[in-house]
């Protein structure tokens, strides 16, 4: 499988070959489709016709991750629920983990970005960063095979699965459970207003529960806005009840 369109300029030979040496020696993989490696890096606005965007890799990625992952946690937590490893597995696959696996590999600066994303901070943008590391981690699958990309999985996602001793009870997940229990219904979120540049925007979501006063937090995703309103409505709660 490539993902290649057409052969690519000698520039872009360039600068595929710079990528290349750059990044293999992180990846412990030396690629035999270095395009492979460019397609992973390559932002949908850099698109001009001879390298395809990350966004293929990208899917491929996040499912190879999550096998990787999945596999990981059976082994290392053995008697563990699998309500538990569920909750683990959530927070190593989400968006903070791969933006953080991604800039540790520095990738940012490596992404192939049109110029408007550029120069408009799309190297720093959480999201392409965490795009971006999926896709690679896609890419090592289709260059390699999947012990090449569990490897890889398993060198960087070793460190942040073993930092919780005990299964993370992300805010959302704490607050249903309570929100079930207490009122007999599921919590609810509205954003209530977004700013800053598109390359970081910032999300502005409103917890409620039932009848009870919402609880607002910002966040640079709709996803972690949503978690520390959560976390406010419960702390709210905690201070209410003594």
């Amino acid at each position: 499988m490539s993902e290649r369109r057409e052969a690519p300029s000698s520039a872009g030979k360039v600068r595929i070959q710079t990528i290349a040496v750059a990044l293999e020696e992180k990846l412990s993989h030396r690629f035999k489709d270095r395009y492979l490696l460019a397609c992973a890096l390559t932002h949908p606005s850099a698109v001009k016709g001879n390298i395809r965007s990350n966004q293929r890799l990208e899917f491929l990625g996040d499912r190879v991750l999550g096998l990787a992952v999945a596999d990981m946690l059976y082994t290392q937590y053995s008697r563990e629920s699998e309500g538990a490893l569920a909750r683990r597995f959530s927070a190593l696959v989400r968006r903070e983990a791969l933006e953080r696996i991604a800039r540790q590999l520095n990738i940012g600066e490596y992404l192939i970005l049109g110029k408007g994303e550029d120069e408009g901070g799309g190297r720093e943008n959480s999201a392409n960063l965490a795009d971006a590391c999926e896709a690679v981690i896609g890419a090592l699958f289709v260059d390699g095979g999947y012990k090449v990309a569990a490897d890889f999985v398993r060198e960087y996602w070793s460190a942040p699965m073993a930092e919780d001793k005990n299964p993370p009870r992300d805010s959302k997940t704490t607050l249903q459970e309570w929100a079930q229990e207490n009122y007999g219904v599921l919590p609810s979120y509205h954003l209530t207003g977004q700013q800053g540049p598109a390359h970081a925007p910032q999300f502005e979501i409103e917890a409620r529960v039932g009848d009870m006063p919402g609880a607002v937090a910002s966040g640079g995703s709709k996803q972690a806005a949503e978690q520390a309103a959560a976390k406010q409505l419960l702390q709210r709660i905690v201070d209410d009840n003594g």
